[in-house]
C-alpha cells in the first residue's frame, strides 16, 4: 500500500502544478524502512528473548474446550461433504435407494459391522446438534464460566455418545 501511496504521488507531482504538487507531499508517508527489514527487526527481538517461532501445538495442554471445538468443525465438515457426496452420487448413479439397500443387505455384514457403522453416521450428526445447542447458550451468553464449559462440554459428549448408541441400535 505505501508503495502504491508513493507511486501515485511521484506521477501526480510530475503532472501537477507547484502548489498541487506540495499538497500532495505533504500527506506523503515517509518510508523509512521495508518489510524485510522489519522482520528482521522481529525476529532478532525474538530471538533475544528465547521467544518460539510462533504458537506450536506441543506448547498448549489439551483440554476439554479446546477438543470440543476441533471436534465440533471437523464433524460439521465431515457432515456436509457426506451430505454432497450423497447428493452428487443420488443424482449421477443410476438406480434408486433401495437397489443399494439390497445391495448392502446382500453382503451379509454382520451385525456388529453394522452397528459400528450406524454409530459412525450417528455420532457426528448427535454431537453436532448437541454442540450447537451449547452454542446457542453462549450466544445467549450463559454457560462462560470455566466449570460451566467443561461441564457443558461432558454434558454434550454423554448425551452423543448415548444418542448415538440409541440410533445405532434402532
Amino acid at each position: 500500500m505505501a508503495l502504491l501511496l508513493r507511486s501515485l504521488v511521484q506521477r501526480s507531482a510530475a503532472v501537477s502544478s507547484g502548489s498541487r504538487c506540495c499538497l500532495l507531499y505533504r500527506h506523503a508517508v515517509a518510508m523509512g524502512t521495508n518489510a524485510k527489514e522489519e522482520m528482521q527487526k522481529f525476529t532478532d527481538k525474538n530471538s533475544r528473548l528465547a521467544r518460539p517461532l510462533s504458537p506450536h501445538i506441543t506448547i498448549y495442554s489439551w483440554s476439554v474446550p479446546m477438543m470440543m471445538s476441533i471436534t465440533h468443525r471437523g464433524t460439521g465438515v465431515g457432515l456436509s461433504a457426506g451430505v454432497a457426496v450423497f447428493a452428487v452420487s443420488a443424482l449421477v448413479l443410476p438406480g434408486d435407494f433401495a437397489s443399494y439397500l439390497s445391495l448392502i443387505q446382500s453382503l451379509s455384514l454382520g451385525p456388529a459391522l453394522i452397528c459400528t457403522a450406524k454409530f459412525g453416521l450417528a455420532f457426528p450428526v448427535a454431537f453436532h446438534s448437541f454442540n450447537g445447542i451449547r452454542h446457542l447458550m453462549w450466544d445467549l451468553g450463559k454457560g462462560f464460566r470455566m466449570p460451566e464449559v467443561y461441564r457443558s462440554g461432558y454434558a454434550v459428549i454423554a448425551l452423543s455418545v448415548l444418542s448415538a448408541i440409541a440410533l445405532a441400535a434402532l
